[in-house]
């Protein structure tokens, strides 16, 4: 049996199905276990890229804009890897599989970083406390804490309207 023509037309009839999921159709039920995953699932790749831009921001000795900077970039990059890798593997062709992780997780991502940098920025002394500082990850992951508890209800209102990680769930 010739499996490329089985993946070929699998991988067809996934991005045919993309239509299912669009709001208007039949938007899943939200819970807030499921919005709670589809927020750890975000923020999982979002903290990555954070903490990996504000070390290598930090270690060496950039501004605190251009450190912001590079942290919110890299976190869009792994928040959105992530969902690209998963989709693929189910079979989505490599644009398909960019526009569904574009629809999946952009507002996800984006709230979770204005809630991340501006208590960042808001901490007294964290914009300026070296990656030795226990200043420096409390109030990293204290944002992302208060980051997650931010983006979920968010995340909860997106699926039950067919948006956001519901754009994902017809792929699995």
């Amino acid at each position: 049996m010739d499996h490329s023509t089985h993946h070929a037309g699998h991988a067809h009839d996934l991005a045919t199905d993309q239509h299912h999921a669009e709001p208007h159709r039949h938007a899943p039920k939200a819970s807030w276990p499921m919005a709670a995953k589809a927020t750890l699932h975000c923020l999982t790749g979002c903290a990555i890229g954070e903490i990996l831009g504000m070390v290598v921001g930090t270690a060496l000795m950039w501004g605190n804009v251009a450190t912001m900077v590079l942290a919110i970039a890299l976190a869009f990059v792994f928040g959105y890897s992530f969902t690209l890798f998963a989709v693929r593997r189910a079979g989505l062709d490599l644009r398909t599989a960019i526009k569904v992780a574009l629809a999946a997780d952009t507002v996800s991502i984006a709230v979770m970083e204005l809630i991340d940098n501006g208590i960042i920025a808001l901490v007294p002394g964290a914009m300026d406390a070296q990656l030795s500082d226990g200043l420096f990850w409390s109030a990293l992951l204290g944002s992302l804490a208060v980051a997650f508890l931010v983006t979920t209800p968010v995340n909860k209102w997106m699926i039950g309207r067919g948006r956001g990680h519901a754009v994902v769930h017809a792929y699995h």
